[in-house]
């Protein structure tokens, strides 16, 4: 596997006002979120490729990104979101087709660590992922709520998230370090008992509270 980090990314608590948009089967907005819906899902790149600055990695997350319900995303077993770059290109094609043209920068899906060479489907639960000087373990995969749709700017986002199985992954920290786009990424398999895509399957079997 040849894998790389080429973004880091974090982003400040905010309300999340507008609306989600209308999709092409059922025209009716999706309600502006209240001021009172904050999010740190929108976020901004602090080192790329192109400008390579280290960033340090806490227990707690990336120094600088703000985590509004640590129920729910952060804590020690949430730290961290990371998401393949090479599920952009199917989002900009279905935010297209849902009239959303604009195009997408690293960290739209809300994610710290935009991740090259590294999928969904080549993880399991407790694997180590290495990067950089920093250790950390695979958790969880995503489930997206109204937020994701609102950022997305069309309804149908957080289904087609759940649907594509593009759900990112959340990892724990279990060495903190400094971290800077352009790091190898490296997978060190743990016990191999439930993969990330069975765990995100069960997960959609049965009810339970959104993350985000």
């Amino acid at each position: 596997m040849n894998a790389q980090l080429i973004a880091i990314c974090v982003g400040q608590a905010q309300a999340l006002f507008g609306h989600a948009g209308a999709s092409g089967s059922d025209p009716r907005p999706t309600p502006a979120p209240t001021p009172e819906h904050l999010s740190a899902i929108r976020k901004n790149t602090i080192s790329t490729l192109a400008d390579p600055k280290p960033a340090a990695v806490g227990l707690l997350g990336v120094t600088g990104d703000d985590q509004v319900d640590r129920t729910v995303h952060g804590g020690p077993t949430r730290a961290v979101y990371a998401y393949p770059a090479e599920h952009y290109a199917f989002w900009t094609t279905v935010r297209a087709q849902a009239g959303q043209h604009q195009p997408l920068a690293w960290g739209a899906m809300g994610e710290n660590l935009v991740l090259q060479g590294l999928l969904e489907t080549q993880l399991w639960l407790g694997d180590h992922v290495y990067v950089g000087e920093v250790l950390l373990r695979v958790e969880a995969p995503r489930q997206p709520c109204f937020k994701f749709n609102t950022v997305m700017g069309f309804r149908q986002a957080s289904k087609m998230m759940v649907q594509s199985g593009f759900t990112g992954v959340y990892l724990s920290v279990l060495q903190p370090g400094v971290i800077t786009a352009g790091d190898s990424v490296r997978v060190v398999p743990g016990d191999r008992v439930l993969s990330l895509a069975e765990r995100h399957a069960l997960s959609n079997r049965t009810p339970q509270r959104s993350l985000w």
